[in-house]
């Protein structure tokens, strides 16, 4: 089965291809550090064979943030918590990418120490923030000179996650955070060189991604986006879609960028993997003969023949691995899987 066999390419060297996808669970402490019951958390899916942790979205400075009890890696004592959790993987072989995050727009006064959450326009986003039963604001625009300061904080962050001993980074592009509201032409409606036609709206994305390849290098760096995904039962999509990835993923490339993690925010069903990921995999193939993860919980037959036919390279599992941290024994050995149930987000396990 080649998702369970070894995978090597562009200096990036796994056990197996399974990828535990980046999941937010909310149990940082009060400072906004790693804690030993992550650690175990952690360190549980690596002890059972997951060959690449990505990290829950981990905030690169205090002004990106947007939900409560999630890691940083942006002081020196937060650096040094996160070092215990990756010599835990390391210790059993697993490689671990920090995954970099700014929320922009999807936050929240109350996160920000009162301060508007910023983001590409003044739009404000629909619904309550996250995990408040208080309606969104409207972000304040980013100013211009205020956006080379965004590229330096995932420059930055970069640089402390290398220090924490990650094994690379995975920029969170995806599921509506900064990056995305500049993707997206509903939400950017800047008149400068990031706003408007295509190349201005990848204009940020594509600095950021070379402000952390710079620092990475490109077989420690990863980049998710979500052109098309499924939360709470709708669908989004970019408008220009096609024509975004058109342009995109060939300034990617150029870049030096050559791991790119499409997401779909979740899969419980195929038919959602296939209107979502799954067609923004086979439109992006063509132009991206690179590594791309993609998969949100396949079943692993289906994962193998998205292997075999040559669509991914890796195969990311978000509530499969939650609810089974020794997932990659389970499917060796055919035991069946303990279904996700909602309350597994209660604890960590």
């Amino acid at each position: 089965m080649k998702l369970l066999e070894p995978f090597s390419k562009y200096g990036l060297s796994l056990k197996n291809r399974v990828v535990m996808s980046a999941m937010t669970r909310n149990f940082a402490d009060a400072d906004h550090n790693p804690t030993d019951l992550m650690r175990a958390y952690y360190e549980r899916r690596a002890a059972n064979d997951v060959g690449l942790i990505l990290t829950e979205g981990t905030i690169i400075h205090p002004n990106g943030d947007g939900y409560p009890n999630v890691p940083y890696i942006y002081t020196d004592e937060q650096v040094a918590e996160w070092k215990k959790i990756t010599n835990a993987m390391h210790i059993h072989g697993a490689k671990i990418f920090c995954q970099l995050w700014h929320c922009g727009r999807i936050s929240h006064p109350d996160y920000l120490g009162g301060k508007l959450p910023v983001s590409s326009s003044a739009v404000r986003p629909e619904g309550n923030a996250p995990h408040m039963q208080v309606p969104m604001v409207t972000p304040r625009a980013l100013e211009h000179d205020e956006v080379p300061e965004i590229v330096d904080m995932f420059r930055d962050a970069t640089k402390k996650a290398l220090l924490a001993e990650f094994d690379g980074v995975e920029i969170h592009g995806g599921h509506g955070y900064i990056i995305d509201q500049f993707f997206d032409s509903r939400i950017n409606q800047r008149a400068d060189e990031y706003g408007g036609s295509v190349e201005n709206r990848c204009r940020f994305g594509l600095e950021v991604t070379k402000a952390v390849l710079d620092v990475a290098g490109p077989e420690r760096t990863a980049l998710r986006i979500s052109p098309s995904r499924e939360m709470g039962g709708v669908l989004y999509e970019w408008p220009d879609m096609d024509t975004m990835l058109a342009y995109l993923i060939p300034q990617l490339d150029k870049l030096g960028l050559r791991i790119l993690d499409i997401s779909c925010a979740r899969s419980d069903t195929l038919d959602i993997y296939h209107s979502t990921s799954g067609k923004i995999v086979r439109m992006a193939r063509p132009l991206w003969p690179h590594i791309i993860m993609a998969g949100a919980s396949l079943p692993p037959e289906e994962a193998e023949k998205e292997i075999t036919d040559g669509f991914v390279d890796l195969v990311t599992y978000g509530r499969f691995i939650l609810a089974n941290p020794d997932f990659v024994k389970k499917i060796t050995t055919g035991e069946p899987l303990i279904p996700y149930d909602p309350d597994m987000r209660k604890m960590l396990y």
